[in-house]
């Protein structure tokens, strides 16, 4: 790891990848690990509707809400709303689910390590209808 500014119009804005996300989602990486960092950054911004797919992460993750209105759900837990300002704390292989309201967009930061194999996620099947638009638990 070198210090240096990366410049903000370094990087380009690329849809995530479909068979991870339902919906149209955009990534900013902010930071891609180098060694001997593990850590990831991206910005992650979600239309009305788009959300992951259910993941878990072997180091965990952090969510930084930037914008917008979005939902977090834990697998056996309500659904939670998460609004700008919110920070999500998610424990290493805690399988959930995140992304915005079915009419809002939101945007967040996505913190989270590479884990000994060098995988961010484990990601599988979408995130069904029934579970996505459940009334969340506003805070």
């Amino acid at each position: 790891m070198k210090p240096r500014i990366v410049r903000a119009g370094d990087g380009e804005t690329k849809q995530a990848p479909a068979e991870w996300f339902v919906g149209t989602v955009w990534q900013d990486q902010v930071f891609v690990p180098e060694d001997p960092s593990r850590l990831r950054v991206t910005r992650v911004t979600f239309t009305p509707g788009g959300r992951t797919n259910w993941h878990t992460h072997a180091v965990g993750q952090i969510l930084y809400v930037l914008s917008g209105a979005g939902r977090y759900q834990i697998e056996g837990e309500a659904v939670q709303e998460i609004l700008p300002g919110d920070t999500v704390v998610i424990p290493p292989d805690v399988r959930h689910w995140h992304g915005a309201a079915p009419d809002r967009m939101m945007c967040h930061l996505a913190l989270s390590e590479s884990g000994e194999s060098g995988a961010v996620a484990d990601w599988m099947e979408p995130v069904s209808d029934a579970d996505y638009t459940a009334p969340p638990q506003k805070p």
